[in-house]
């Protein structure tokens, strides 16, 4: 998964050529610097050392070029120590002079004073090296020109001093001063080009470093899991994702763990072992089933590594899809077709079905047997039931706006709520038991009574469907608040829910029962969202013969129907 380094991040995202200089300073500049100041400093050391000795020898006993080596060892020392690395300028300025200029003159001076006895020529080098290294062209230019211009100024004033032939002062000067051009020349040229490739360096750098950051956040934000693998089955590296499907703690508290940890991941060694006995990619449907746990299916498939270097081991990248969410995602694509052609069926239906309606109240107004008349009855009950059926679909596949169709008068969400669940252990023959907890005082809620009991059987059915069968296992609770809601809530005692469950709990067609359609709590939400209710999951605990349980609970928020003139505050 990881970008090579000379590519793109995307389409015109290369780093800009025009950069002249880095961000940090090239940490070869700052050697380099360091290296020459220790040069000076090391040289002047020598030179005290050499003058002392040509002292104590008897050779000269003139003090004046111990004096000179001292105070150039001084200054050499000083600027190691109290300056930082820089570069210099492109003129004779101060930093020029504290160290070039230094170099230049305590050698010239020695030159001068020493006359023939010692050649201090060749250290005319060092100077010309550091302008050319950590300065401009001209400026290394201009110090060769200035040790040559000295030169020169010797050879003339040895001309004055030493009478005859002094012609091999003048070649000598002219010889060393080329020599300095020239190195002067050649010494900027390589510190140039490796000041690019050091810059170069740092850019390439900078878009890896780019690159893998903007590769990890892909990969921790990708719905699909990724395992990185080795041949043991250790896990090198795994996103969120993979984490979640695995479904189980080990894997999300530990950074690295193995496949072969739990007996669930089995069908994943062995495809990964297989990917790396035949040396290709592979897919395969694997099941992982946990104690506890319903069972996940994810779609996997393989990718081997290029052997890495040195070593020579690949590495398996296992790419984990939840197939429940994959055929979840196919049936919404089918169904929402579906669902606009049953759209379109109703709007057909209700021109015939006003025709029949009014056809049938014709028929009544001239109808006197008492038989006859109990017959249009049934076809206008049922033409009105039609209608209604016709009208939420409209409503739920959001063909018409819910403010002007959802109109409903007020009800009383205490007694309301009672008859349901009276009617729904009725019908379940009280075989799950349940508890229902009221609000002392009277809450009214804009709400149709027929949409609410769809809405609490729905998630009265579900709740029996998870729940254990102990007392208490179930408890509807009605509620007021100081937000001027009404609060409905349906709570039982069932397994915790799978993340990927929770994500798409109120999506269509998404259902962790493969028998199911998975429209249960869409339309639930959806009636809700009409009437300007919500409806929401959490985990909660709840207590039972005094002890914590945890369970699922389902809460529906509703607006409260105040009193005209004076709104309805609940104690």
């Amino acid at each position: 998964m990881k970008l090579p380094p000379d590519a793109q991040l995307w389409p015109g995202s290369a780093l800009p050529e025009s950069d002249a200089e880095p961000v940090a300073k090239p940490q070869e500049f700052e050697r380099l610097w360091l290296g020459f100041m220790a040069a000076r400093v090391t040289l002047g050391l020598v030179l005290v050392l050499l003058q002392v000795a040509i002292y104590f020898l008897g050779t000269s006993k003139d003090s004046t070029p111990i004096l000179i080596c001292t105070g150039y060892f001084g200054a050499a020392l000083a600027a190691r120590l109290l300056s930082s690395p820089h570069t210099l300028g492109k003129t004779f300025d101060l930093q020029w002079i504290g160290t070039i200029g230094v170099d230049i003159l305590a050698f010239a001076v020695l030159q001068v004073v020493q006359g023939n006895s010692i050649n201090y020529t060749p250290l005319f080098v060092l100077p010309v090296l550091m302008a050319s290294v950590l300065g401009s062209l001209l400026l290394a230019l201009g110090t060769a020109a200035s040790a040559t211009l000295l030169l020169f100024a010797y050879a003339a004033w040895m001309m004055i001093q030493v009478p005859g032939d002094v012609s091999t002062y003048f070649f000598q000067a002219a010889l060393t001063g080329a020599g300095c051009f020239v190195i002067s020349f050649l010494a900027h040229q390589v510190a140039t080009r490796l000041a690019n490739v050091e810059l170069l360096a740092q850019r390439s750098q900078l878009a890896t470093r780019v690159q893998r950051q903007v590769n990890e956040l892909v990969i921790e934000s990708l719905t699909d899991g990724i395992l990185v693998t080795d041949l043991r089955g250790s896990v090198r590296a795994a996103n969120p994702a993979a984490r979640l499907l695995l479904g189980n703690q080990h894997a999300l508290e530990y950074a690295s763990f193995n496949l072969t940890d739990q007996n669930a991941w089995q069908g994943l060694v062995d495809l990964m072992r297989l990917s790396f006995s035949s040396h290709r990619a592979g897919q395969a449907d694997v099941i992982i089933h946990h104690a506890g746990q319903g069972p996940r299916r994810l779609r996997v498939r393989t990718q081997l590594t290029t052997p890495n270097e040195g070593s020579g081991e690949r590495l398996c990248v296992m790419f984990l899809q939840d197939q429940r969410e994959m055929e979840a995602h196919l049936r919404t694509e089918k169904m929402a077709s579906m669902g606009r052609m049953s759209a379109a069926v109703a709007h057909e239906i209700r021109n015939p079905l006003a025709a029949i309606t009014q056809a049938n109240a014709l028929l009544d107004e001239d109808l006197l047997d008492p038989r006859h008349k109990q017959l249009t009855q049934m076809v206008r009950q049922n033409a009105k039931r039609l209608e209604r059926i016709v009208q939420d679909v409209l409503n739920i596949s959001s063909v018409q706006q819910r403010e002007s169709v959802l109109t409903p008068s007020a009800l009383d969400l205490n007694a309301t709520v009672a008859r349901i669940c009276d009617d729904w252990q009725a019908q379940t023959s009280g075989q799950y038991p349940l508890r229902l907890n009221q609000w002392p005082s009277r809450i009214e809620v804009r709400f149709e009574a027929d949409h609410l009991r769809r809405v609490l059987v729905n998630l009265l059915d579900n709740a029996g469907r998870y729940a254990s069968h102990e007392v208490d296992a179930i408890e509807v609770s009605v509620s007021g608040s100081a937000t001027w809601q009404g609060r409905l809530s349906v709570w039982s005692d069932g397994l915790p829910m799978d993340q990927t469950v929770e994500r798409h709990l109120f999506e269509p067609f998404f259902s962790s029962e493969s028998r199911s359609s998975g429209l249960g709590l869409y339309i639930c939400r959806e009636l809700c969202e009409g009437y300007g209710a919500s409806i929401a999951y959490d985990r909660t605990q709840r207590n039972r013969r005094g002890k914590p349980v945890s369970g699922n609970d389902f809460t529906v928020c509703f607006r409260i129907n105040p009193t005209p003139g004076k709104p309805q505050r609940q104690a």
